[in-house]
Order: structure tokens, then C-alpha cells, then sequence
């Protein structure tokens, strides 16, 4: 059984910026905004949060499955996607369309600001689970044309398969019914502290709220690391440590992917999300979503390096 993975297959430029956004934004003028950064870096690279939580499931040995719409210019990117062995079946390249394209400028504080289209993605509502691998063990909601998500996450709740609702960058498009509609059931609600906060304003619904819809929900926190409720439970996940930060753009969806393996391979909660953790530093050590590699023994290694621990043996399939 597979993990289906949705959202965009897109195209990255990322953008490096030495300096720091705060030091050019003045709060009394944010109503007539006009900045220009100079950038020191420049690298287009193979992303979308399909591709990199499908990605980053296969570097863990964990089965995966891509259900997106992408331009004709991702002939290449689908080929390589099926080198590694994920499942394609579901991937739809169109004619006459231009990939998802986002553009990410990261300061020296690793604060972003980031411009997107979704070119093919907006086709993604034609898509739904009878077009990608039978039976799957549990989809990833990702960021995506709104009314795929609205599909998935009813196909999902109609089929009994478990769900992790990730609205991440599609947030300033979805409504407060919207976002209840998607956590409502849901395995896990998924977002950074600043999404996990406008997710409770505009649903008006404290963490305690959150949690009755689902059962998970899961803050991500950057260098502090990340916190997981389930009911009166809290638990407190380290951060794993970072040998250099090069580019922290894909981070979260390699976290998600961890902590996506660990459960489904039954690890418990805060050992999952030390998976997670590592993962995300992975990614964060190489500049691009997905250019990080490592091999089953490397992880298992830095695992017990990084938390002091050693990594399950249930973890790795047998073999």
C-alpha cells in the first residue's frame, strides 16, 4: 500500500537574499509597500509539495504515489520521479500548460516571501483517488487548486482513508468553513506556527477546537522544532541539528513525510516526530527541496547522533 501524494509538481526558483527583510520594511509605510531585493543566488530546481513529500517517502523506503496536474515541461521530472520508484500513474501532464512555478526569496533570518502560479495545478480538481494507485494506506492533502482539495478530503472521509490536511501556502484562499471541512476527521492538521494561528482565527477555534476535529494537530517551529497534541497530550520534538543551513524551502514537506513513515510504521508519537525532525534537517542542509540524499544506515545513524537514541529496527522494511 501506497501514500498518495497531492498538491503541485512545480518548478523553484529560489532566491538568496544576505540581508534581512525587517531592516527594509518600515511599519509606518506598510500601506504603500515598494521593496526591491538584490539577491546574491539564483537556482531552478524540481519541487511542488507532491513531488517533494513523494520524494522525500522514498528516500525512507516508504511506498508513494503522485495524484497532480503538471505542464508538458515535466516530461523529465515525471521520468525521474518513476526512476526512483514512485508511482505515476496519477501524475497528468497537459498540453499548452506551464507547471505550478514558485519564486522564494529567503533572508539571512530564513524569513521568506514567496510569489506563486499555479499554471496546470488549477486543472488539479479533475483529478480524484480512482485516477492513482488502488487502496491507499493514507493520503497527503497538500497545498493545491482549492477545489482538489475540497475533493480529495471528501473522497478521503467518504472511502475511510486517513488524511493529513496541509493547506500551508493556499491558506489566503480557503475560508474559515473551508478549513473546518478539511481538519474535520482528518489523521493530522499540519502547519507552521504562523498557519496554525491564522488557521484558529479564521476558524474561530482555539488548539483546544482544532483538536476536536482531528486527531492530530501538529505545529511546525523552525529551529525550536515542533510540537504534536493528540486529546491532553503535548508532545515536544526537538530539533535536529544541522550540520550547515543552506536553504530551509522544503523543510516542512520532508517533515511531513517522516512523520508520515514513522506512524504509519508504527513508531509512537515523539519517536515519529524525531523522524520527521531529521528529515526536515536533510533538506535544510541543501539548497532545493529535494536534492538531499542519504541511505537507510546514514539515517539511522545521525538518528542516534542527533536524539540519542537508536532509531527502531521496525522502522526500515525488512530486507
Amino acid at each position: 500500500m501506497s501514500v498518495v501524494c497531492t498538491g503541485s509538481i512545480a518548478f523553484d526558483y529560489i532566491l538568496s537574499f544576505k540581508g534581512r527583510f525587517k531592516d527594509h520594511i518600515l511599519p509606518d509605510k506598510t500601506h504603500m509597500i515598494n521593496l526591491s531585493f538584490l539577491v546574491d543566488n539564483l537556482k531552478k530546481r524540481r519541487g511542488g509539495v507532491a513531488g517533494n513529500y513523494a520524494y522525500n517517502l522514498a528516500l525512507l523506503g516508504y511506498p508513494s504515489a503522485v495524484l497532480a496536474t503538471a505542464g508538458s515541461d515535466a516530461f523529465e521530472y515525471r521520468a525521474w520521479l518513476e526512476k526512483l520508484g514512485i508511482d505515476c500513474r496519477g501524475l497528468r501532464l497537459m498540453e499548452e500548460e506551464i507547471s505550478a512555478t514558485g519564486f522564494t526569496t529567503t533572508d539571512l533570518d530564513d524569513n521568506q516571501i514567496t510569489g506563486y502560479y499555479g499554471g496546470a495545478m488549477n486543472f488539479a480538481g479533475s483529478l480524484g483517488l480512482e485516477d492513482t494507485v488502488p487502496n491507499p494506506e493514507a493520503v497527503i492533502v497538500g497545498p493545491n487548486a482549492p477545489d482538489a482539495m475540497q475533493r480529495l478530503v471528501r473522497e478521503c472521509r467518504q472511502r475511510g482513508v486517513p488524511w493529513v490536511f496541509d493547506p500551508a501556502h493556499q491558506l489566503p484562499h480557503m475560508s474559515g468553513d473551508d478549513l473546518v471541512d478539511g481538519a474535520r476527521g482528518a489523521w493530522v492538521l499540519i502547519g507552521n506556527d504562523y498557519e496554525l494561528e491564522l488557521i484558529q482565527q479564521r476558524t474561530g477555534r482555539d488548539l483546544d477546537g482544532l483538536k476536536e476535529l482531528c486527531e492530530l494537530v501538529v505545529t511546525t517551529l523552525g529551529r525550536q522544532g515542533s510540537r504534536i497534541d493528540k486529546g491532553t497530550e503535548s508532545h515536544i520534538i526537538a530539533a535536529a541539528p544541522a550540520r550547515v543551513e543552506s536553504d530551509p524551502t522544503g523543510a516542512g514537506d520532508a517533515y511531513r513525510a517522516g512523520l508520515v513513515a514513522g506512524l504509519l510504521r508504527g513508531l509512537d508519537i515523539s519517536t515519529a516526530g524525531a523522524v520527521a525532525s531529521l528529515a526536515a534537517t536533510y533538506a535544510v542542509e541543501q539548497v532545493g527541496t529535494i536534492e538531499h540524499r542519504y541511505s537507510g544506515h546514514e539515517f539511522s545513524d545521525r538518528f542516534r547522533e542527533a536524539f540519542g537514541v537508536p532509531l527502531p529496527a521496525k522502522f526500515w522494511p525488512a530486507g
